[in-house]
């Protein structure tokens, strides 16, 4: 397989034609069903549960959406790619040993029947991105389908406001956004927000994109952002940010042009916005109650006092709905302690690891910011939301960075045709030349 960058809105894919000999090898776009495959895989990663919406929707409805979604992202996939060509990757040969684990944890039923159907889900989730490896280059095109989609998630999430106000910003989240036609909460809608603000302000950056349409994107996402009121988003959108434009800094006058302005607006709003940007960060909250990280704190606490055999610690239980105790855990660490056991912890940090120290040691680009930026994200969101060990947005998130830290494939190279053989007059064949 070959591949090349396509310019803008044209993203391209590594695979190549059939060659004959002499012809050089003609790179051949990624087909258009793996976008559709990337955009089933943000619909499997929504989840089911959520407010309250306007038409109500059962949940085993949505459920099997989602699932089914899943079943033919990787139908497609598979179809897409019979012969079953995948590109080397450690962070989908450590996210498969993961799920080996995750199985074995599962067996022995401690957390029902739900955990082998959680592991079979992964299963078709990491076979999926399997299928789609062989398209991983490192162009922009799984990014334009990652902002594409999500957007579209967001353009529910609009619309769900404009339709009932009163459905979209509840009193049972204290105001915060949800969606109103599809169950989202204010932590998902932060997260997608704050992933494609990112993913586009790169893009500008690095002019892959207009500022017309970056602002079609940027614009009314960060106005979703702020109506959820979502902290840990917002963190992670402005230290990602700031680590991946650092990382171009040196290459790219744009990138120091934007530093200087941000660091500038963020001087100006911390001395004459400080007291509105308090309240929006403490949403009504106590000092207590901010500090306990909104009772998230103790779920940790008593999660970590609970008794737990030698199984149970090197394993875990298996794969739950990522609660303890009937509360949500809300750590990526700590859900994996309890459901994957310290070799689960082990094997997340160490594809954290994998990916962050691949970007490190790549030459300064637009590819390398966005995989920064996502990692890091991610990283930084992990400690407040949990998703980290099982099928989630947060897991898709890092494989769109491992498809932008892939090498991109070289082009076979051409052929060198052969020379024609000068034909022998017969009556020469036999003479010698004295």
């Amino acid at each position: 397989m070959g591949g090349e960058q396509k310019p803008a809105g044209l993203p391209g894919g590594p695979d190549t034609a059939g060659t004959r000999p002499g012809a050089v090898s003609r790179p051949v776009g990624t087909p258009r069903i793996v976008g559709i495959v990337w955009g089933l895989l943000v619909l499997n990663t929504l989840g089911s549960a959520g407010a309250k919406t306007i038409v109500p929707l059962p949940r085993s409805l949505i459920q099997m959406v989602t699932m089914g979604a899943l079943v033919a992202a990787f139908t497609l996939a598979l179809t897409v790619n019979l012969r079953l060509r995948v590109r080397a990757s450690a962070y989908l040969f450590l996210l498969t040993v993961l799920l080996v684990m995750s199985v074995i944890s599962s067996a022995n039923l401690e957390s029902g029947f739900g955990a082998l159907f959680r592991c079979f889900r992964l299963a078709l989730f990491v076979g999926t991105l399997w299928l789609l490896s062989r398209w991983w280059d490192g162009s922009m095109t799984f990014v334009r389908h990652h902002i594409r989609m999500y957007f579209a998630v967001l353009g529910s999430v609009a619309a769900g406001l404009a339709v009932s106000p009163g459905a979209a910003l509840p009193d049972l989240y204290g105001g915060r956004l949800v969606g109103a036609l599809w169950p989202l909460t204010p932590p998902q809608i932060g997260q997608y927000a704050a992933v494609i603000i990112g993913l586009t302000v790169l893009l500008l950056l690095g002019r892959r994109t207009d500022r017309a349409s970056a602002a079609v994107v940027i614009v009314p996402s960060l106005v979703l952002l702020a109506l959820t009121h979502t902290r840990t988003a917002t963190l992670g959108l402005l230290l990602g940010l700031a680590l991946a434009i650092g990382s171009l800094i040196l290459t790219s006058a744009a990138a120091r042009r934007f530093f200087t302005w941000a660091v500038l607006c963020a001087v100006v709003a911390a001395v004459g916005f400080a007291s509105a940007l308090q309240s929006w960060f403490l949403r009504g909250q106590s000092k207590e109650n901010f500090s306990s990280l909104t009772g998230r704190a103790k779920v940790w606490d008593a999660l970590l006092a609970a008794p737990r055999s030698a199984s149970e610690q090197w394993f875990g239980v298996g794969l739950g709905d990522k609660s303890f105790g009937g509360l949500p855990i809300d750590n990526s660490w700590l859900a994996v302690y309890n459901e994957q056991g310290l070799i689960g912890v082990t094997l997340v940090a160490a594809f954290l690891v994998v990916l962050g120290g691949v970007a490190l040691l790549r030459p300064p680009s637009l590819r390398r910011a966005c995989a920064i930026f996502l990692i890091s994200y991610c990283a930084i969101a992990s400690y407040t939301e949990a998703g980290l060990g099982d099928a989630s947005p947060y897991l898709l998130h890092l494989a769109l960075a491992a498809s932008l830290l892939a090498a991109p494939a070289e082009a076979a190279p051409p052929s060198t045709p052969e020379v024609p053989r000068r034909r022998i007059p017969r009556w020469a064949r036999g003479s010698e030349v004295a």
